[in-house]
């Protein structure tokens, strides 16, 4: 697949509770752009008493393959079989790395700091320390953009918006990851919508 026509996640997150996410929809459509040939398999594993069990595996052309589990019942969704089939392949999908760094599958216990994987420093593994696997992206041209026209609106100059980003996570807008430039946009925001 050429860079030009390469699928880019970043056009279709989506805000939940703060925090960026893709839908598994747009995971389907990452992986089918990137290995159209990708085998996807689900199966129903239990379903009694109104709640569903599904299992998700997806293979790549190379012979990587995860496996993903859902579980929904029906007094949380009308359409829990969907939902719990959704759920699996989400996970699936994010452990192929689909979405990995856009969902929260994997994160369990992360507000409490207790995770169920080895030991491990969340806040390192949050702000993508390269010792624990996090991922720290770099920011986009549009976030960038984006984060000085809100500073503009704001009546933040250029200096006091490098000043800001110095205060809240000690480095430049430049040296600045997606996450970080993110919430400095949701600071801003909210402090525009205080006043």
């Amino acid at each position: 697949m050429s860079e030009q026509s390469a699928f880019d996640p970043t056009r279709y997150l989506t805000k939940i509770s703060g925090r960026d996410y893709l839908e598994v929809k747009w995971r389907l459509v990452w992986l089918r752009s990137t290995h159209p040939e990708a085998q996807i398999e689900t199966a129903l594993v239990e379903h009694r008493d109104d709640a569903a069990i599904f299992r998700a595996r997806v293979i790549l052309p190379g012979g990587a393959s995860a496996t993903g589990w859902g579980s929904e019942r029906a007094g949380d969704f009308a359409d829990y079989l969907e939902k719990a089939e959704t759920k699996a392949l989400g996970r699936a999908l994010a452990a192929v790395g689909f979405g990995t760094q856009f969902c929260w599958d994997f994160d369990f216990g992360v507000e409490q700091q207790r995770v169920v994987d080895s030991p491990v420093d969340i806040r390192a593994a949050r702000d993508g320390d390269p010792s624990t696997n996090g991922a720290r992206l770099a920011a986009t041209d549009r976030q960038l953009h984006y984060l000085q026209t809100i500073a503009r609106q704001a009546g933040i100059t250029s200096d006091g918006l490098e000043e800001r980003a110095q205060q809240s996570f000690g480095q430049v807008v430049a040296e600045l990851s997606r996450r970080d430039i993110s919430q400095l946009i949701e600071i801003l925001q909210a402090e525009r919508a205080a006043s």
